[in-house]
């Protein structure tokens, strides 16, 4: 039996990358609400970017509560939050381009049936 998670999909680690780079010391439970999914859904998740390097445990070393940590993003996290950011907006950006042309044919049809039926 295999014990290593899959990889997440792209979306789901980018998401969580950015939770806790913004906030690091969200408890899996609050990142599993402010993501919208399971609490076993994010603690794979976590544990698979802790798998891949891209996501580390320390604790606060100053706070009275030793048994509270921080979910830190490695140099890993970041280079791959930023790739993934970036591939996330090129896809956004292609997808725009090709709405916005779709638009414009849209509009010259109308423009052109509107034309050819002037009495209406």
């Amino acid at each position: 039996m295999n014990d290593q998670p899959k990889a997440p999909p792209e979306a789901w680690r980018l998401q969580m990358l950015k939770l806790l780079q913004d906030y690091p010391g969200l408890s899996q439970r609050q990142l599993a609400a402010s993501m919208g999914v399971s609490l076993g859904k994010a603690n794979y998740l976590l544990r698979a970017l802790m798998e891949k390097g891209l996501v580390k445990l320390g604790n606060f070393g100053k706070n009275p509560n030793k048994r509270q940590y921080a979910y830190i993003l490695t140099p890993a996290g970041l280079k791959e939050k930023t790739r993934i950011t970036l591939a996330f907006l090129k896809r956004k950006q292609a997808e725009f381009e090709a709405i916005r042309k779709e638009i414009e044919s849209l509009q010259g049809d109308l423009e052109s049936g509107a034309a050819a039926r002037p009495n209406e």
